[in-house]
């Protein structure tokens, strides 16, 4: 319980904190200053996807490992289960793939 309260303290202070930076004026003829929150779309981008790796690793990796436990309970299995082993990793990883995808039209669109 206090693991919860700590995260939800956690995450109103980010919120707190992140507030007033979009309150800042801009300046006429600063590109940066007219557009405060240019830095947050590339930095937003790579965390996405460093997260989405991340997730998708632990992902592939927990269904390599309940495949190879099934593979030693049922042998006979062995077609079957790699079938789906194969096809299971492939959209795992194809998540990871649209979120490059995804990050880079971030980055790249104004």
């Amino acid at each position: 319980m206090r693991r919860k309260w700590m995260q939800l303290l956690a995450l109103v202070g980010g919120v707190l904190a992140a507030s007033p930076l979009f309150a800042q004026a801009t300046a006429a003829g600063n590109a940066a200053a007219a557009n405060p929150a240019s830095w947050a779309k590339p930095l937003a981008a790579v965390l996405g996807m460093g997260i989405a790796a991340g997730l998708c690793g632990i992902g592939q990796g927990m269904a390599t490992a309940h495949s190879a436990d099934g593979l030693a309970r049922n042998p006979g299995a062995n077609n079957a289960i790699r079938t789906m082993v194969i096809l299971g990793l492939a959209l795992i990883e194809s998540l990871a793939l649209y979120t490059l995808v995804i990050a880079i039209i971030v980055i790249f669109t104004k």
